[in-house]
């Protein structure tokens, strides 16, 4: 006989990484504005300060955390400090990530690569590691991880950054899979490609015209927040080519998740590379 999975309330209380600047900010605002209180994690606290003070401004209210997401220690802290405050972190988005040169493997430099792996992966594994078990106690929550396209297919450059975002499918996945039943919810999300300063710094966005507007991605997070795609958990999203009604027509679709979503599968040689 099967268990009924736990369904998780909407989100009320959110913490986002990377939130400084770029898509973290626009996310944190957005999540704010839909009236959910945002914990914002980065580094620079002079930058996120001008964030909460962007929410504080419009009645909503913003925590601010410095920490390397890298740092254990400093993750563990921030988010005790995050519960603490806000009495829950009901969402978490894995924003906080670096791009590596866009040269072939054996051109990489090793370091560089070293360190966005650590950053785009570890750092997003030491967050959900720090975060869930307080949300599986609070009878669950939802955990989104920024990834990207670039994760799907083969890139001839950018071996880190394309390593790292094959990998958050499988922490993705696994949480998926490790606590569907009690309420935990876990999707990738990738924006496409936004205007930022990031991406705005790469010869292969070089001329581009068209570009992801940032409300559509901050579209589908409030979305996932309030819980009206918690069936499509599991699942790869994507802002720019999903728009927010089609994903909401899929996630009415009562036959699981993986009719609904998209999951990526790495199979034999013979076999299809996405269902």
């Amino acid at each position: 006989m099967s268990i009924s999975a736990v369904d998780p309330r909407p989100a009320r209380t959110a913490l986002v990484t990377g939130a400084s600047r770029g898509i973290g900010r626009h996310l944190a605002l957005a999540l704010a504005g839909a009236g959910v209180e945002v914990a914002l994690l980065a580094r620079d606290r002079a930058r996120l300060q001008e964030v909460a003070s962007e929410i504080e401004s419009r009645g909503q209210r913003a925590l601010v955390l410095t920490a390397d997401v890298t740092d254990s220690g400093a993750v563990t802290e921030a988010v005790a400090t995050a519960e603490e405050a806000l009495g829950s972190i009901d969402l978490l988005v894995n924003n906080a990530g670096l791009v590596d040169a866009e040269v072939p493997l054996w051109e990489a430099d090793p370091h560089q690569v070293h360190q966005v792996l650590e950053v785009n992966v570890f750092g997003a594994f030491l967050l959900a590691r720090a975060v869930v078990p307080g949300m599986l106690k609070r009878g669950g929550g939802r955990v989104i991880d920024l990834n990207s396209g670039a994760g799907t297919r083969d890139m001839p450059a950018m071996a880190g950054y394309n390593m790292a975002k094959t990998a958050l499918f499988r922490i993705g996945g696994g949480l998926h899979e490790a606590g569907y039943q009690r309420g935990l919810r876990a999707f990738e999300l990738a924006p496409g490609v936004v205007a930022t300063d990031m991406t705005a710094a790469m010869a292969m966005h070089e001329g581009r015209t068209d570009w992801t507007p940032p409300e559509a991605v901050a579209e589908i997070v409030t979305a996932l927040a309030a819980g009206e795609l918690d069936t499509l958990s599991g699942c790869y999203l994507r802002a720019g080519t999903d728009t927010i009604d089609e994903l909401r027509a899929r996630a009415a679709t009562p036959a699981g998740t993986t009719e609904t979503g998209h999951r990526l599968a790495v199979t034999d040689w013979a076999g299809p590379t996405h269902r």
